[in-house]
């Protein structure tokens, strides 16, 4: 029997690989005769550097740049080797690494993404993946402009200071002092949700408040933001700001677009082709796939889903294993998912869940292999 192992991270507790190899000892418990392939998978958010690495063998490489709030961190992007790189934007402007009472939307910047696509381009890296995501940002990607050498300027000629709010001053663009070996970069970026820049479904309006805006601060945001892209739109003689995906991780795959031409793509499946997993899939008889929490929310690109979408061509039946089901989860039914089960045993804290998610992952896969093994047997039986 080949099982497919290829599930996401469990935010804040195991990584894919972690999940993957958990759920693999499972399923060696019930059937050690399996072949069992490992595909660490992610959507392009949080823990998309660590999948990606996993899966392809790509070196980490580590630079100190500026987090979302200005201050020095440690932050890795991965080079894949043949001029290709990956870089996640959380891993130098997330959410997660700026505590609550320090989170401020309104001044927050992507200059520390820039700086590691400005070091992968000088590794030689001709072929970018920006993974979007968990961004504790609202600044349309401007920071990340001022990282590679495009001036935004006030009506004084000055140079903005860092943040979305004060795009709402922006005056004019100056991109005389970018580097010619960015116009050679051919930048791909990962998303998983479809919002446009400004607006309802905008950057600001959806994601704003998470990262500490006040519904005031969301008005003069999305204020900021529109005015960002009216002068873009000049600049670069396009509007891209109502384009799917626009809005995603506070609008930085705004900037990338307008400015380099980025291609956009679904960020699970940017990562299946990363990792290989339509070859893994080959002469499979079972998948494995799973995440931190499913819900309605996991049909609208989250990895679970993707994954089924590659499997269900194929008439594989996929398992998913999560940290908790949530309401509407049962719609990932009519994507390719087989079953989906929660690994908590009973009622359990989400401390307790994440503490003990390996040693819960493991029981969970073997009792579902059991079962699979004791289904088949019947039917040989008769």
């Amino acid at each position: 029997m080949r099982v497919v192992i290829a599930p996401d991270s469990f935010k804040e507790s195991l990584s894919a690989a972690g999940v993957a190899d958990a759920i693999a000892l499972g399923v060696r418990d019930a059937a050690p005769d399996a072949e069992v392939i490992c595909v660490p998978m992610a959507d392009g958010g949080e823990g998309s550097l660590d999948a990606v690495l996993d899966a392809t063998g790509g070196e980490r490489r580590s630079l100190q740049v500026r987090d979302a709030i200005g201050r020095p961190c440690q932050a890795s992007w991965g080079w894949l080797g043949e001029g290709r790189a990956f870089v996640e934007m959380a891993a130098a402007a997330g959410l997660e690494n700026i505590a609550p009472e320090d989170r401020d939307a309104l001044r927050a910047s992507t200059f520390g993404v820039g700086q590691l696509i400005w070091d992968a381009v000088q590794a030689g890296a001709r072929h970018i993946v920006l993974g979007l995501g968990g961004s504790a940002t609202n600044d349309a990607g401007a920071g990340l402009l001022q990282a590679l050498g495009v001036r935004l300027l006030d009506g004084q000629g000055q140079d903005l200071p860092p943040g979305g709010i004060a795009l709402s001053r922006l005056a004019g663009i100056d991109t005389d002092g970018v580097d010619p070996r960015l116009a050679e970069v051919q930048f791909e970026i990962a998303v998983d949700v479809d919002n446009p820049l400004c607006g309802p479904r905008g950057a600001s309006a959806i994601f704003g408040p998470q990262k500490g805006a006040s519904p005031e601060d969301v008005r003069a945001l999305d204020e900021a933001l529109a005015h960002f892209a009216d002068v873009c739109a000049r600049h670069f003689d396009k509007d891209e700001r109502d384009l799917p995906g626009m809005g995603a991780a506070g609008g930085l795959g705004f900037a990338v677009k307008a400015c380099f031409d980025a291609r956009f793509r679904p960020g699970v499946e940017l990562i299946a082709e990363l990792a290989g997993l339509d070859a893994a899939l080959e002469g499979a008889d079972l998948v494995f796939t799973g995440e931190g929490r499913m819900d309605a929310q996991t049909v609208l690109g989250k990895t679970p889903v993707g994954v089924a979408r590659h499997a269900r061509p194929r008439g594989i039946p996929v398992i998913a294993i999560v940290g908790a089901l949530g309401n509407g989860y049962e719609a990932v039914y009519a994507e390719g998912i087989t079953a989906a089960f929660s690994l908590a045993p009973g009622p359990i804290t989400l401390e307790q869940a994440c503490a003990n998610a390996a040693a819960l992952l493991r029981q969970r896969a073997g009792d579902c292999m059991r079962l699979l093994r004791a289904g088949a047997e019947g039917q040989t039986r008769r």
